[in-house]
């Protein structure tokens, strides 16, 4: 049954459109920031906005705010106001039922989506005649697309919710997250020692070579049900007639098994030390733990509150493991209980990005019912 009017929808459509013309890479989220606060403060609402641009390089802060309810109880909905980078101006259509970029480049529902939707639910809520049930607390994130940074500075002890939601998996609405992996990201840096290519080629100390030889030993792709590994970037050299003397490569491993996690990313760092030794390179090492993983049960009561919410929106809920991560490992590594809901977002991060009408609305109207489950629930908790 809908719990939406016409209008109601016609909005949220005009609210996406408008998001996702902002642009908003990583790192430069303060047009899109200012454009939600303007939208919440429209409605009477407070919003702080905390320190943590400063600290992960975005010229804007991760953004809060409460809609006070009927009871003291709250759930929290989060969105992320940044996106991968632009290929291309946004210039959102309706093709065929779904929105979509008329330009090759993303459209931004990752997450875009669920920015429109965190603020429909504010404007219903706050337009009632009386509180919500219970209140609802909203986060708007910075940095998500680069390891999660600006939800890994918000202080979460500033939430009041007995749980929350994101709605930030690329895949079929109905679809519930209760795995998520941990992340090392591995930064290897190469120094050899340069010399002409075709003159003194004997001298000099190839760290191109080196890193080759690194990569080549590394077991990459999907390693196991759990575990992924990948090589995502080389640099190096400076001509085509001069033996390299500097490479860097990039890498991460991920798995849903944290101590998998840690022993795959020690085996690769031993591969880089063992070709750096092999190439006569010296090697500088960073290896920094990006988010930590977290396993939900399948029983946790903001799992059974979103089950609850799908069936009553039309869907069968799916719990899934999922590869990727959200948000929802950050707070959950602060001790917030978070559940991430899949969005409908087909091909994210990819020039035919889209989300259908269709699903774009369903977003909200389980956002709507999630608080009434939920006001039930905690109602007799």
């Amino acid at each position: 049954m809908r719990r939406t009017s016409e209008a109601d929808r016609e909005r949220l459509h005009e609210t996406f459109a408008a998001l996702c013309r902002i642009e908003s890479p990583s790192g430069h989220e303060r047009t899109c920031a200012d454009w939600v606060t303007a939208e919440l403060r429209s409605m009477g609402l407070e919003v702080q906005e905390d320190g943590s641009g400063a600290a992960v390089g975005s010229d804007a802060g991760n953004l809060f705010t409460r809609i006070p309810g009927r009871s003291p109880e709250s759930i929290l909905v989060c969105a992320h106001l940044d996106t991968v980078p632009l290929a291309a101006p946004v210039e959102p259509v309706l093709v065929d039922g779904a929105w979509e970029n008329a330009n090759e480049g993303i459209l931004g529902a990752d997450n875009k989506s669920a920015v429109a939707v965190a603020l429909e639910l504010a404007r219903r809520l706050t337009a009632a005649a009386e509180p919500p049930p219970i209140g609802v607390e909203l986060l708007f994130t910075i940095c998500e697309e680069v390891s999660l940074r600006g939800s890994r500075e918000f202080d979460a002890s500033r939430l009041g919710s007995a749980f929350g939601y994101v709605f930030d998996h690329a895949t079929p609405i109905g679809e519930i997250v209760v795995a998520s992996p941990t992340h090392y990201r591995i930064i290897g840096e190469f120094r050899g020692r340069a010399a002409h290519a075709g003159v003194r080629p004997e001298v000099g100390r190839s760290a191109i070579v080196a890193a080759a030889r690194a990569i080549a030993a590394m077991r990459l792709g999907r390693l196991d049900a759990e575990t992924t590994a990948n090589v995502g970037t080389i640099e190096g050299g400076s001509a085509i007639n001069v033996i390299p003397d500097r490479c860097r490569i990039q890498a991460e491993v991920r798995s849903l098994d944290e101590a998998k996690a840690a022993a795959v990313t020690t085996e690769t760092i031993d591969h880089l030390e063992d070709a750096a030794n092999a190439g006569e390179c010296d090697l500088d090492l960073t290896v920094e733990r990006m988010f930590r993983g977290y396993r939900t049960k399948p029983r946790a009561p903001q799992v059974v509150v979103a089950e609850r919410a799908l069936r009553a929106c039309g869907y069968e809920p799916v719990q899934i493991d999922s590869g990727g991560a959200s948000d929802a490992n950050s707070l959950q590594t602060a001790g917030f209980p978070c559940t991430n809901l899949a969005d409908g977002t087909e091909h994210n991060h990819e020039p035919g990005e889209r989300i259908s009408a269709q699903s774009l609305e369903s977003l909200l109207e389980i956002a709507i019912t999630l608080v009434d489950e939920a006001a039930g629930d905690l109602a007799t908790a």
